[in-house]
């Protein structure tokens, strides 16, 4: 089978929705995203692909600090929502039970399953859109998705993206363990 040149575009599979959360003018205000990644891991950093012009970016940019929060797939209309509406000219506060962490202005969604709160440390501009740079400050997790000391996936559920046709998707199973699957291939 040969390859096909096919439309210049964002390709990577999967992506991960993420409610981004900020505070505006004292309220909470909560925007999807899928264009979310690790750049390191000690210390944990984060990166963000979002719009410059939106009420969030605003927010993050006003208090320095924002949350990243996993909704789980029985979440998908109010997250869809939180993007179909701008926190310019609607209140999304209150969609969901609100806490705050260890940075007292990055709001997180005690609905979603794992949800970390960051300090803002760089923001890369490109027009239209930026990359806002974030270390993970604290990270908190419903005992009941856990396995042991880590997040387990198949509870979490999360939402992923898939930009070339605008779908949401969920996960599938497990198919093998990172840095042992391939000890043994030849």
């Amino acid at each position: 089978m040969a390859k096909q040149e096919i439309a210049r575009a964002c390709h990577q599979y999967p992506m991960p929705v993420v409610l981004v959360g900020a505070q505006k003018d004292g309220r909470a205000n909560f925007m999807p995203a899928a264009f979310c990644g690790m750049l390191n891991t000690k210390p944990p950093i984060l990166v963000l692909g979002l719009a410059l012009g939106h009420f969030t970016t605003a927010g993050i940019r006003e208090n320095g600090v924002f949350s990243v929060n996993i909704p789980s797939t029985d979440m998908v209309k109010v997250t869809d929502y939180c993007g179909l509406v701008s926190g310019h000219k609607h209140d999304k506060s209150g969609l969901f039970k609100v806490f705050y962490g260890k940075l007292k202005t990055a709001p997180m969604i005690e609905e979603c399953r794992l949800t970390m709160e960051c300090r803002l440390m760089q923001e890369i501009p490109f027009e239209p859109d930026g990359a806002f740079v974030g270390e993970i400050v604290a990270a908190y997790c419903d005992e009941e998705y856990m396995d042991g000391k880590l997040p387990d996936m198949a509870k979490l559920d999360p939402i992923i993206f898939s930009m070339g046709d605008n779908s949401y998707w969920n996960i599938g199973k497990k198919i093998g363990t990172a840095w042992s699957i391939g000890k043994d291939y030849k």
